[in-house]
Formats: C-alpha cells, structure tokens, sequence
C-alpha cells in the first residue's frame, strides 16, 4: 500500500478515491492530486495535509507507478496527448475513471504499449458505497489487477469484466442505476404524501425502506425474487401492489430503460475516442 499514485483531476471521485486509499491505510505521502482548479487543490490539502497536490500534470506523473485519469471525458484527449512522452518513459500502470472513452483511445493518446483498466464506478463511490466495473487490457498483469482492484475497492465493492463491450451493459446497470433508484424513491415520497403523510414521514420512510432493502438483499443468500416473495403474503397488500406494477409493465419499463442506456454509452465511446 505504498506505491505512488498520481490523480489527474482532484474533483469529487478523485477525492473519494483518496479518502477510502488513506483509510484503508495507504500512505498519504504516496498520493499525488494534480488539479488546475486552487478550490480544487484546497480541498484535497484540507483533508489530507500529506498528500501532495499540484496544479501541473507532469510533476504528479514524475512520481507515480499508478496512474488515475480522473478527468472529464470530453476532455481526456487533450488532457492525455501532452503526457504522451513522460508516462511513456515511466510506464505506469493507468487507470481511468472517465465514463464512455475506450482503454484504446487512452492507450493510443499516451502513446501505446501501455497496461490499462478502465473502471466504471457510480456515485455512491462519493460515500463509501459504489459499484464498478472494471476491464483491462492485454498488457496488464496480476500484480497490476490487483492493485487496480485495490484502489477501487477503497469506495465499494468491484466486478471484473471479461471484455471491453460489457462496460455498456455496466454504464446502463449501475452507472445510471442510482438515478432510476433516486426516482423510485421520489415516486414512493409522492405517493406517500399523497396517501397523508407529511412530506418530511414520507421522504424519510422511502429512504430508509430504500436503505433497509438494499441491505437486506446484500447480507442475505437469498436472491431478490426469493426476497420479494417473502415479503409477499397471498390475499395482503404487498401482494396488491405488486400486481399493479407487474400489470403496468415495470419489467418491460426497466428493460427498455437500460437498453437506451447502453446504446447512448456505446455511441459515446465510439464519439470520444475519435482522435
């Protein structure tokens, strides 16, 4: 756990990431964030006092072994390109955080023959409790997986993928999943409130039964359906509602919804990584 990391970017994921390594006891010495943005740089020296920060990409890149591309993907190109002969001359195993540009058009705007994983991780990251997927490429080895692996898992749990297209399939799923989650708390608020309850009984009801849920099917050996139907008593009114969401077409709904997902997520790759 001391081997050096460079950021690139010290937005909110990049500080998640930092806060979840120095609490599973990497040595904060060893983290460098490079950031343009002060605000940005100021957040990371407030939290961390011993991690270095820096507004220039090159001097974090003459100290890392592991490389994070934590910026925007719109601009990972020309963020990239410029890095091309010092991360060759190093050779640091790079991993990036950037939704929908491929490992390689990052391999390629850093000049190739390169070890990467690309990561899809969501925002419950920003708390201690993300999902990512993770996909590497050819050149990267054991040692390196589990390292990339290891800095991940410091905000959740992590998937390896087989193969590069699956990432679409993870964008759809749990990269855009805790905004159909959001949404269905919000539905459940609205309706409660609409039955009389106070909206604040209401808010606080939907979260918690959110939360309680999730919890329950994570500790469990039980699959989600076997779940549901213990909770569904024949003739009860769990037993009501679920049929009217069954009769509405909530699977269909779902389907469908990740499906768009995905599609955007793969036309995007195909628009990012364009030279």
């Amino acid at each position: 756990m001391n081997e050096n990391i460079a950021f690139i970017g010290a937005g909110n994921m990049a500080r998640s990431l930092i806060g979840g390594l120095v609490a599973d006891g990497w040595d904060p010495c060893a983290l460098w964030a490079a950031d343009p943005n002060e605000d940005q740089r100021s957040l990371v020296s407030q939290q961390w006092p011993k991690v270095h920060v820096t507004p220039t990409n090159e001097e974090a890149i003459a100290h890392c072994e592991v490389l994070v591309l934590a910026v925007k993907p719109q601009v990972m190109a020309q963020v990239a390109r410029p890095l091309a002969a010092q991360v060759q001359a190093r050779k640091p195993l790079v991993v990036s955080i950037a939704a929908g540009v491929p490992s390689e058009a990052i391999e390629r705007w850093l000049g190739g023959d390169l070890a990467v994983v690309r990561g899809m991780p969501n925002t419950p990251a920003l708390v201690g409790s993300g999902a990512t997927g993770l996909v590497a490429n050819a050149r990267v080895n054991e040692q390196q997986r589990d390292l990339a692996e290891s800095l991940m898992r410091a905000v959740g749990m992590t998937v390896w993928l087989t193969d590069e297209t699956q990432i679409d399939a993870v964008t759809a799923l749990s990269g855009s999943g805790p905004a159909y989650l959001f949404l269905f708390i919000e539905a459940l608020e609205d309706a409660g409130t609409q039955l009389g309850l106070p909206r604040e009984t209401a808010r606080l009801l939907a979260l918690q039964t959110a939360f309680g849920a999730a919890r329950l099917a994570l500790e469990s050996d039980e699959d989600a359906a076997t779940l549901r139907a213990r909770v569904t008593s024949r003739g009860g009114t769990t037993e009501q509602a679920l049929a009217v969401l069954e009769a509405g077409g909530l699977r269909d709904l779902m389907q469908q919804a990740l499906t768009a997902a995905r599609n955007r997520s793969h036309a995007l790759a195909d628009q990012l990584g364009r030279d």
